[in-house]
């Protein structure tokens, strides 16, 4: 048995062999297409200029006017990730509803193409839609909302759609036996069954969207993320030492708010 295992294991005529062999040799042609210089990244001038990076990195700055405009960048980002989140679940339970699996008739006519809308939603990235925002939005916050708000409506669209579908179909089978219209049995049978899951989703794309929002300012989008590109590229690493440990502090309150909510939710 184990020379079998042995032979099977070297057997270059199964596909998972190949796939394998198939993997390692990219990997290599990766590193000979991209031509990385090691040498130099270990170099004695290199290791000398990442140290004073690193000590400048570590040394932050709380000056009362620097401060200032943390605090105000800070309540920014968490404002635009918050009402993108809204927007988000508005539209998403709004496109949710035709886009899932029904018993009723009239709602298939809707499906495929509302759901091929939520796919492209989702499928582009909030960098490329807040870059895109930026020709009519202009720069600022809206820009970052609104591109927070379309791609987050992508992705708690489909996610709404299948709790949708999973939800047990006796209240609202029942319901439409008596005659009852499709939009009261989904706010009297469906919704009142599948709301934590939606809050559970909610929360999650929330916590999601407060580093979306403060990576968006790299493009203009406002908030933390705008102060971090303007810093970064006069080279401030004290200042944006200071702004990324603002960025960690946030994130670290929703998770929090977020904790305590799904535990409240449970009790």
């Amino acid at each position: 048995m184990r020379a079998r295992a042995k032979e099977a294991l070297f057997d270059w005529r199964c596909k998972s062999c190949w796939f394998v062999f198939g993997l390692i040799v990219l990997t290599v042609a990766s590193f000979w297409t991209l031509d990385l210089q090691w040498a130099k990244f270990f170099s004695l001038d290199a290791m000398k200029k990442m140290g004073k990076f690193i000590a400048e990195l570590t040394n932050p700055t709380f000056e009362s006017a620097f401060a200032k405009k943390l605090v105000i960048a800070s309540l920014e980002t968490l404002a635009m990730s918050a009402l993108g989140t809204l927007i988000a679940v508005v539209f998403g339970l709004l496109l949710a509803v035709p886009a899932s699996k029904s018993h009723a008739d009239d709602r298939a006519l809707w499906r495929t193409p509302t759901r091929l809308i939520l796919n492209a939603l989702r499928s582009i990235p909030e960098l490329v839609w807040a870059a895109l925002l930026l020709i009519s939005a202009g720069l600022g916050p809206f820009a970052g909302t609104l591109a927070l708000g379309l791609h987050t409506t992508g992705v708690l669209g489909r996610l709404f759609a299948e709790a949708i579908e999973n939800a047990p179909p006796g209240p609202a089978q029942s319901l439409r036996v008596q005659g009852v219209p499709e939009g009261r049995i989904f706010l009297y049978a469906t919704l009142p069954q599948i709301v934590p899951q939606l809050m559970s989703y909610t929360l999650y794309r929330w916590e999601n969207n407060i580093r979306a929002a403060a990576i968006l300012g790299v493009v203009g989008g406002g908030g933390l993320g705008q102060m971090l590109s303007f810093h970064m590229g006069l080279f401030q690493m004290q200042e944006t030492s200071s702004i990324l440990i603002a960025m960690m502090l946030l994130v670290a309150l929703v998770d929090a708010l977020s904790y305590l909510w799904r535990r409240a939710m449970q009790r």
